[in-house]
Formats: C-alpha cells, sequence, structure tokens
C-alpha cells in the first residue's frame, strides 16, 4: 500500500511540475531611427513608463494562471490606448486623412490565430483579433466586414476621430507638404511608418502566443495592409519553436515572412532563437533592404529582442527578472 501510495505521489508531482512553466511577456512600441538626442527626458519618461505599465499588465494574467493569448492582449491594450504609440488611439492617418488599423494574434498550442485589417471603428483592434481566432471560421477579417464583426461581438466601439493626435497630425500634414511624393521612396524611407506594438507570452502551461496591433505607415493608400495582420509575415506562435511579434517596413516582412521564418529555423534547422532571429533581421533583411525589428520567446522562455534599426521601444519581464525596458541600441 505504501509503494502504490509513494508511486501515485511521484506521479502526481511530475504532472504538476510538467505543468509548471518559466513565465514570460516581452514586447515592443516599435522601431526606427529613435536617437536618445531627438527624444527630450520627459518623452523619454513617458515612454519607459508606459512599456513597463504594458508589461506589468501583461504579466499579471500570467502570474495569476491566465492564458498566454489574454496576457497579449493585456499588454497590447496599454499600448493601443496611448497616443505614444502608432497602434490604437495615436494611429497615423493614410492618403485621405483616416485612420485604419490592423491587429492579429496567434496561439501556439493548436496554430489558432486571428487578424483583422483595416478597421475604422474599433477601439482595439488586437481584441477584435482575438474575437476572429475565437468566434469565427475564418482567419481573417477586414475593412468594414471586420467592424460589423468586433461590434457584434460586443466590442468598444468608437468614431474614427477617436484616433486623431495632433502629433500624427503633423506628420501627415509635413509629408503631404511635400511635392511630388514618391510612394516607393520618401513614403517609404519615413520613419512615420514605424510605430507598431506587439506582445509574446508563454504561460504557466507552455502555451505561446503572439499579437501585434498597428496604424500602418503615414499617408499610407486607402486600404493598404502591412505585415501586422498577416500570419507568418508580422506574427507567428508555435509552441513547438517560438513566438515572433514583428516591427518595422512591412512589405518586407511580409516578402521574406519574417516571423514564420525564425521560427522555422529554430524548429527544422535546430537553431536558438537569438540565432534565428539574427541570421533573418541582420543579414537576410538587411541584405534587402528592409528595416525593422522583432520580439520573441522561444518554448523555454527565453527571450530574444532583435532589430536591425538605430533603436525600438521594447522590454521584457520574466519570473526570472523583474520588468526592464529599454528604447535605445544599448539601452
Amino acid at each position: 500500500m505504501y509503494k502504490t501510495v509513494w508511486i501515485l505521489t511521484l506521479l502526481l508531482s511530475g504532472t504538476l511540475m510538467a505543468k509548471e512553466h518559466k513565465l514570460s511577456i516581452v514586447i515592443h512600441g516599435g522601431a526606427g531611427t529613435i536617437l536618445k538626442k531627438n527624444l527630450s527626458g520627459k518623452k523619454e519618461a513617458e515612454i519607459r513608463a508606459k512599456l513597463t505599465q504594458a508589461l506589468d499588465a501583461g504579466y499579471k494574467v500570467l502570474e495569476n494562471g491566465g492564458e498566454s493569448t489574454a496576457a497579449v492582449m493585456a499588454a497590447i491594450n496599454v499600448m493601443e490606448n496611448s497616443p505614444l504609440f502608432n497602434s490604437g488611439k495615436g494611429a497615423v492617418y493614410n492618403k485621405v486623412g483616416k485612420h485604419e488599423l490592423d491587429a492579429s494574434i496567434m496561439r501556439g498550442s493548436d496554430l489558432q490565430a486571428g487578424a483583422v485589417a483595416g478597421v475604422k471603428k474599433t477601439k482595439n483592434p488586437i481584441n477584435a483579433a482575438f474575437e476572429v481566432l475565437k468566434n469565427s471560421p475564418h482567419v481573417m477579417l477586414s475593412g468594414e466586414g471586420a467592424d460589423k464583426f468586433a461590434k457584434q461581438q460586443q466590442l468598444e466601439m468608437v468614431n474614427n476621430s477617436y484616433f486623431d493626435t495632433d502629433y500624427r497630425y503633423q506628420q501627415w500634414q509635413a509629408i503631404n507638404d511635400k511635392k511630388e511624393v514618391s510612394l516607393s521612396e520618401d513614403l517609404l524611407k519615413t520613419d512615420s511608418k514605424f510605430g507598431t506594438v506587439g506582445a509574446v507570452a508563454i504561460d504557466i502551461n507552455g502555451t505561446i502566443a503572439a499579437g501585434t496591433s498597428t496604424g500602418g505607415m503615414t499617408n499610407k493608400a486607402f486600404g493598404r495592409i502591412g505585415d501586422s495582420p498577416i500570419i507568418g509575415a508580422g506574427t507567428y506562435a508555435d509552441d513547438r519553436s517560438c513566438g515572433i511579434s514583428a516591427t518595422g517596413h512591412g512589405e518586407y516582412f511580409i516578402r521574406y515572412a519574417v516571423a514564420h521564418d525564425i521560427c522555422a529555423r529554430v524548429l527544422y534547422k535546430k537553431n536558438g532563437l537569438n540565432q534565428a532571429a539574427n541570421e533573418v533581421i541582420n543579414q537576410e533583411l538587411v541584405k534587402a533592404g528592409g528595416d525593422g525589428g522583432i520580439i520573441g520567446l522561444d518554448n523555454k522562455g527565453n527571450v530574444v529582442m532583435t532589430f536591425n534599426t538605430a533603436g525600438m521601444y521594447r522590454g521584457f519581464k520574466t519570473s526570472e527578472k523583474k520588468a526592464q525596458v529599454f528604447i535605445y541600441k544599448t539601452n
């Protein structure tokens, strides 16, 4: 009898231990020519505080036993609601002076994913993306149909003017004031295309989730869709390898299937996540002329934050390390 109890105790403790994984969350708030000389001390402090708030919101979900998808949404909601980033409130203006927002989320345990593109009235696009994952047979909904779906799911809806900010309006005006703006050169080279937000988390069950949300690029063509809502380009998660959220020049991230490529290198080539991210971001993309970066986690909860620009708003928090946030190449 005692032997049976002992065996059962070992089995139960082993099962519980198998379910306990290192909790981790990593976020980004955009990459680009982010230089210390261009940020006031006040603005830098505001950005660092908001990144920390986002990390704390996401990690709290994990700490309370919540799912990684919920943690990702909690972190991204903080940034979507802040005019400091190009996502939700503070989204950039398109060619006709309106806001079109994109988002996606993916769960690594079963490769389920949801995305919305070109929404104009959904306050938090990442929440709409999750509702697509949870309540739709489709992966991506766009435009008016995506907004209608979000409303049916009882998500908070707003007028398009809710997303207005003076800072983004001035950016848009500056581009429009130029004569003969070239879509292929001036628009795609300006840092106003950056500011996308994202998060990747791993929960106590070892499930990885990744999410990305953006307003796109300033003065973008009406209806333009970047990499953020595209599974495999701007977002990807697979418990067998890693979770990735990207920010940068979306056209390149789409062509090179950046998020999926990194995870595939981890899964099939057995590369470490840091090596895989470096090969794609600092080699493949650089050779092609693509700017930007990624954040990610492997299935052990190890963090990566890789970018080929002057800076990237980013940070992480794990069960082993308190919240840390960074802006520039070195800190």
